[in-house]
């Protein structure tokens, strides 16, 4: 007997509290952070290759500089690889890279630095 009042007395204390409105109960706030949108950045770039010579025009639309520079591999074991110098390329402007091999071109790629403001 006395296990189905106390059965009975917790049925109702369970039954009240569900039955509260959901704003009377306690509960956690949460704060939801959205990350900021990343600001865009890197400008683009076209390479042409002509036999053993690099030529890339690097075109920056954004308003941030973009530090670009030339990295060309050569084919030859003997052919030093190039390293070009870096160039700022500044808002709304366009650069031009060039490099060169002695014989054959293996693989040529861009890199991007941002500039600090």
């Amino acid at each position: 007997m006395r296990l189905s009042r106390r059965l009975a007395s917790v049925t109702v204390a369970v039954a009240l509290v569900l039955s509260l409105p959901y704003d009377a109960m306690p509960h956690a706030r949460v704060e939801v952070r959205h990350p900021a949108a990343p600001e865009p950045f890197g400008a683009g770039c076209h390479v042409r290759v002509s036999g053993s010579g690099v030529t890339a025009y690097c075109h920056n639309p954004y308003p941030r500089t973009d530090r670009v520079r030339l990295h060309i591999e050569c084919d030859r074991w003997w052919d030093l690889d190039n390293d070009g110098a870096p160039l700022d390329a500044g808002p709304a402007q366009t650069v031009r890279l060039t490099g060169r091999c002695w014989k054959e071109v293996r693989s040529v790629w861009i890199s991007h630095e941002k500039r600090p403001l």
